[in-house]
């Protein structure tokens, strides 16, 4: 009984602190009211732009890195699968890491409207995905990706290209 009541109250007080922060990034953002935060340990850090769209979301576990002088845009009608990872910044692989001296690369990653990305994706700094693709689960994406384009894998691929579009 008193493992119930506790699992209750535990489970209360987890909803009420991941409430309080995404109002607080809905606050402090760029942030659409209407924009979900689907679950539990979302992060975005950083002190950069970011746009983030009417009547999307983003899922549990995914995080959003904001480089200095970069921007995160993320359209309208937008689902984004758990544990997504979407930076703006890394180390450039073509260098010795010894010391600290480190060269990295940063760049805007920006979403078009009615994009889908599956679970467990990788972003790189620089992408343009456009509107209406797709990005399967567990893809890395390394090159920008054309709108109405379905891609995946590591490194991300075409697959095809959608046949339905607007009108």
């Amino acid at each position: 009984m008193l493992n119930r009541i506790l699992g209750a109250i535990y489970g209360h007080l987890r909803s009420s602190y991941y409430k309080e922060r995404y109002k607080f990034f809905k606050k402090n953002y760029n942030i659409k009211s209407n924009f979900g935060f689907n679950g539990t340990d979302i992060r975005i850090y950083g002190s950069e732009n970011i746009e983030l769209g009417k009547n999307s979301y983003i899922g549990s576990l995914s995080t959003i890195e904001l480089a200095p002088n970069s921007t995160v845009r993320i359209g309208d009608n937008c689902a984004i699968s758990h544990n997504v990872r979407i930076y703006t910044s890394t180390r450039e692989s073509d260098q010795l890491l010894t010391g600290n001296v480190t060269i990295t690369k940063s760049g805007d990653v920006l979403i078009g409207d009615g994009v889908w990305i599956g679970a467990n994706v990788f972003i790189n700094p620089g992408i343009s995905i456009g509107d209406h693709a797709v990005v399967g689960a567990n893809s890395v994406v390394t090159k920008d990706v054309p709108p109405y384009a379905i891609v995946g894998g590591v490194p991300a691929k075409l697959i095809k290209m959608k046949s339905v579009k607007p009108t």
